[in-house]
């Protein structure tokens, strides 16, 4: 079986809420590329390469690489992983989301060549079903609440509230969502960058009233100091994401104990091996891991879901379900019930081409 073509094609999502916005940007749409590894015995293996500005990736930057990478790949056997991944890191430094599409793309098709599921690929799972952790769109603290109380009501019982960096109003948005949901849904925040350390933790005291399970990056990216301090304060759990975007910060992070937990998105990391290889540093360590959001397509979420069905360590809640609140998907095959995502049967990721769609009559 040998690799014949990689074609790439757009793929730009609505979002149900056209106003959605964190305390890095706003977008009506949700935007990516879908890699398609075809093989010359007819076999296609799907990938998704997310278009996340605030991690360095658009839409232009990840055509114009994925194209330069395109001709590594023709020829060779998809199972060469190792080596085919070795080539791609000497051809362009980064640029892992367009790497993540091709990793992910590459196992898809792996495993639909020895008629498994991906996990199997990883050596099985360990588990069938994720809590799903929903994230909570910036708005007023009465709105926030209004939407917290949808999402219980369809079955959620992990939210994730966004903040931006004002203590007062950030304070207030969770005791309006807290007094909303009651005492049994579990809550964490989303600072993304947001907050200065000293800041954090005067917001971070407030909102452990309230009976918060974890904090997402609350300081800047490279304000490593402060995200320790921070950590080493207040009472809540602390998690590390843009902080979090190789395995070398990762292994860093570890080793100092800068985090108690590490937020993994295969698109940052460059595909399923490397955030493999993270989830390993952390087990190692003894510092907490767990999946954070994978926005875009059901073709995102589905590998990493393959991945971390296998890992016995994981804790927490993971985001496999923001593609609930896009429309547009060209795949199908997962769906979000009461709250739960899971493990889909069938083989490699376990998502498909949405029947009748642009994809589906290609492979076709």
């Amino acid at each position: 079986m040998k690799i014949e073509k990689m074609t790439v094609a757009p793929c730009v999502m609505r979002k149900q809420d056209p106003t959605w916005r964190f305390a890095l940007g706003a977008s009506p749409t949700s935007e990516g590329l879908i890699v398609t590894i075809t093989t010359d015995d007819g076999r296609r293996g799907y990938g998704y390469a997310a278009a996340t500005s605030h991690m360095g990736a658009s839409m232009e930057g990840l055509g114009g690489t994925l194209n330069k990478l395109s001709p590594i790949l023709e020829g060779r056997d998809p199972g060469d992983m190792t080596a085919i991944r070795v080539e791609l890191e000497r051809a362009l430094t980064g640029n892992n989301q367009a790497k993540a599409a091709i990793d992910n793309a590459l196992y898809d098709v792996l495993a639909r060549s020895l008629g498994v599921p991906l996990n199997r690929l990883f050596g099985g799972a360990v588990r069938s079903e994720f809590p799903v952790l929903r994230i909570l769109a910036i708005k007023t603290p009465e709105e926030m609440a209004e939407q917290a109380r949808f999402l219980v009501d369809e079955g959620y019982r992990y939210l994730k509230i966004k903040v931006h960096g004002e203590v007062a109003e950030d304070v207030a948005r969770v005791a309006a969502i807290r007094g909303q949901v009651g005492d049994d849904v579990h809550l964490t925040i989303d600072a993304n960058q947001s907050y200065g350390p000293k800041d954090a933790i005067a917001a971070l005291t407030r909102m452990a009233e309230h009976n918060i399970d974890l904090v997402e990056q609350p300081v800047a990216i490279d304000d490593l100091k402060g995200l320790k301090l921070v950590t080493d304060t207040v009472p809540i759990a602390v998690e590390a994401d843009e902080s979090a975007g190789s395995v070398q910060q990762i292994a860093y992070l570890v080793e100092h104990r800068i985090v108690d937990a590490i937020s993994l998105k295969i698109a940052k990391l460059g595909g399923l091996w490397n955030s493999l290889v993270a989830a390993q540093i952390c087990a190692v360590g003894n510092v907490r891991y767990r999946f954070g959001a994978h926005v875009g397509s059901r073709l995102l979420a589905a590998p990493a879901m393959q991945l971390a069905a296998s890992l016995p360590e994981m804790w927490y809640a993971c985001e496999f379900g923001e593609f609930a609140r896009l429309l547009d998907d060209p795949f199908e095959g997962i769906e979000v019930e009461d709250g739960i995502i899971r493990l889909p049967g069938g083989i490699a990721s376990g998502v498909e081409p949405r029947a009748g769609g642009t994809l589906s009559r290609a492979a076709g």
